[in-house]
């Protein structure tokens, strides 16, 4: 893929939203680009949203697809990345809404780095609990405190104001500070209670650690 001069002697790799609209104008090297330098994060994305391996490539070859395609209607109101971010989420709520009409039982999605059983499980545990909220407030903290954007950006990309996204989060870690509560209350020491704000902290900083595992 040929670079862009910016100066005699100074040569510059094209940014995103030029590598699209080298795509959209038939450039048959840059969409390739951009998948290249973006596809970790759009998987994370997917495999966290959806937890099950198979759904989430399914889902980010429909988005990437998707992508592809609709290169040309791509206005520049956000970054790139947004862009892409929205067209992946998108694709894995189709995906949750399909898979809702024919229940399964997801098994729980973990790292296939090696780590210690007590760690191993505790990942397991936090996934399996993320599959358990409602499709928004999961998709809110995949982007929020898995993938660390801001509650600005995570808006932009699921298209809601910023206040639904606080709620959403909110909500969602109050839910995982009560099924993760074991992991603070060791078995026989009495029931969970409800969640205090440092639970609820709790629970988004163990999603947070799992999303890094």
């Amino acid at each position: 893929m040929p670079a862009v001069e910016a100066e005699p002697g100074v040569r510059q790799t094209p940014d995103d939203t030029a590598l699209l609209h080298a795509h959209a104008a038939g450039d048959p090297y840059a969409f390739a680009e951009i998948v290249r330098r973006h596809r970790d994060r759009l998987w994370a994305v997917a495999l966290r949203t959806l937890g099950d391996r198979e759904e989430a490539a399914d889902a980010l070859q429909d988005a990437l697809l998707s992508a592809f395609r609709a290169a040309g209607s791509f206005r520049g109101d956000s970054a790139v990345t947004t862009w892409l971010h929205r067209i992946v989420v998108n694709a894995c709520l189709d995906r949750m809404r399909r898979r809702q009409s024919r229940p399964t039982v997801p098994l729980p999605e973990t790292d296939v780095t090696p780590a210690p059983a007590t760690d191993r499980d505790t990942a397991m545990d936090v996934q399996h609990a993320l599959q358990q909220l409602a499709v928004d407030q999961r998709s809110a903290l995949v982007l929020v405190d898995v993938q660390g954007y801001s509650v600005a950006e995570a808006a932009v990309i699921l298209g809601v104001a910023e206040g639904t996204i606080k709620s959403r989060c909110a909500r969602g870690r109050a839910r995982l500070a009560v099924m993760l509560g074991h992991l603070r209350n060791p078995v026989g020491t009495g029931g969970v209670p409800s969640p205090s704000s440092a639970e609820t902290a709790t629970g988004a900083a163990a999603i947070r650690k799992e999303g890094g595992s």
